[in-house]
């Protein structure tokens, strides 16, 4: 299998070349296997992570924070996510330590990877890793019940 090489700050790991997600979400696969069953069984919530991720990225640019062409990247990668595309890739187990850091950080790679790919670099290039761990209690409510407020963000079935 072919790998690439990434980096954090416990140092460096190989990722496979094909995957969507990083090093964060592969020391999860390797801390975290608890049940067997990964958050791609939900679409819901990985649709719900996306459309929160669209959301904060469309927010940070209308406050200056974000450049319009990474918002517009990231927005795009989310779409695609919330079509079905690469649900696969969200791979880590529903259950894990913490408060849903793994999960987060399995879409911030899977997101930030497509967005990089849309800008014309590799995956795993410059992904800054960040956790927010209000990103899984937001995507599990909007993944129960999107709202209409959340439902222009990705075009969520009605």
């Amino acid at each position: 299998m072919k790998m690439r090489m990434e980096h954090d700050l416990l140092g460096d790991m190989e990722i496979p070349a094909d995957a969507w997600y990083g090093i964060q979400t592969q020391r999860a696969l390797d801390n975290f296997s608890i049940t067997g069953v990964p958050i791609s069984h939900f679409p819901q919530l990985v649709n719900a992570l996306a459309m929160v991720k669209a959301a904060a990225a469309k927010a940070n640019t209308e406050l200056g924070l974000l450049r319009a062409a990474k918002a517009d990247a990231i927005v795009a990668a989310c779409e695609q996510i919330c079509a079905g595309h690469l649900h696969d890739q969200f791979v880590v187990d529903l259950i894990q330590g913490g408060a849903g850091t793994s999960t987060n950080m399995n879409a911030n790679e899977v997101i930030a990877n497509l967005a990089l790919e849309k800008l014309g670099h590799r995956k795993g290039d410059g992904v800054r890793r960040r956790g927010e761990d209000g990103t899984y209690p937001t995507a599990g409510r909007r993944a129960d019940d999107p709202g209409p407020g959340v439902r222009g963000v990705c075009r969520h079935p009605e």
